[in-house]
């Protein structure tokens, strides 16, 4: 593997290892709905569209767009994009609106192209470059929609694409909340110049991506009426992932069937629910409570670690904070 795709690690890529609790532990095939065969009506109810922004309109238009023309009731995105920026922009729709916080901790990839307002040595502009990956203090821009605070962001990695004299293409991985703007602002000062972003494009959200689901306005569109019109589904099934790809990246703790009516009603994860675990979780990590037909059923920050919960006969190991599963999908068994 080339060294430059080894440095470029999100924390969506975080490789996971599953310790398991109970190896004897079963899910019954009459409950619950798999995401791959959820039928296309709930499919919509709980899905998530790796949308293509244009450079245009607001990343609030473009929700209200797809509300309209698809009848939602709700709909959220994970992630502002300014009205010049395109690129990845996911956003889920109906029960599935408040998955996106989960998008948070999972880190965003931009190809930015910064001008700079005088000349500058190559291997300058690289080595100053370099020294802006790690943490990194910012001021939200001044028509940003949060407080103007001073506030720490991380810096992923930062790889130069191309220089063509005052014009520099490259790759970064952040921090949700790092503002690409004031960053190019900032390395402009510090090769004593002054830089300003050119152009702008997300090329990643987490686990969602530029790849084959990414999809644009027109195509969904289309891919919508040949499913109203035609009722042909194929194409805009594939249009939308199921909520479930937004939790990709986060630690998960699988529960059996008899734990799941309980948590959806409200109660938080006790031990003796657990079938599985992702290695690693640490105390007040945000973890998605899965079934073992990897529906996801809830969020919530743990309470214990990995081993204790591997460990441990009784208490309470993840403190739910929102539940997406509904209350009818598996029986109450309480």
């Amino acid at each position: 593997m080339a060294r430059d795709e080894v440095r470029r690690i999100l924390p969506a890529d975080i490789k996971r290892e599953v310790l398991i609790k109970d190896e004897k532990a079963e899910t019954n095939p009459k409950w619950g709905f798999p995401p791959e065969k959820r039928p296309m009506d709930m499919h919509m109810q709980f899905g998530i569209i790796n949308l293509d922004k244009p450079p245009g309109p607001t990343s609030h238009e473009v929700v209200a767009w797809i509300k309209r023309l698809f009848d939602l009731n709700k709909a959220g995105h994970g992630g502002t994009l300014d009205p010049k920026v395109s690129g990845v922009l996911p956003v889920a729709l109906e029960r599935a609106t408040r998955v996106v916080q989960a998008l948070l901790p999972a880190g965003k990839e931009y190809v930015a192209l910064m001008h700079l307002h005088g000349d500058v040595p190559e291997n300058k502009i690289r080595a100053v470059m370099k020294e802006f990956e790690g943490e990194i203090i910012q001021r939200p821009p001044l028509r940003s929609a949060v407080k103007r605070r001073l506030r720490t962001r991380k810096v992923y990695y930062i790889e130069i694409l191309e220089i063509d004299g005052k014009d520099v293409l490259f790759r970064v991985g952040v921090e949700a909340g790092t503002y690409i703007r004031s960053l190019i602002h900032h390395i402009g000062l510090a090769l004593g110049v002054g830089a300003h972003m050119a152009e702008l494009r997300r090329t990643r959200s987490g686990p969602f991506k530029e790849d084959e689901t990414l999809v644009t306005l027109h195509d969904l569109i289309d891919y919508y009426h040949f499913w109203k019109d035609d009722g042909i589904e194929e194409y805009f099934r594939k249009a939308i992932q199921p909520m479930e790809k937004a939790v990709e990246h986060l630690p998960k703790v699988w529960i059996r069937d008899s734990a799941v009516a309980a948590v959806t009603y409200g109660a938080d994860l006790a031990v003796p629910g657990i079938v599985k675990v992702h290695r690693g979780i640490k105390k007040g990590d945000l973890v998605a409570v899965m079934t073992l037909k990897d529906e996801l059923v809830a969020l919530g920050k743990a309470t214990m670690t990995s081993g204790e919960m591997m460990q441990k006969s009784k208490g309470i190991a993840v403190d739910v904070d929102k539940v997406f599963m509904p209350r009818d999908w598996y029986p109450k068994m309480w």
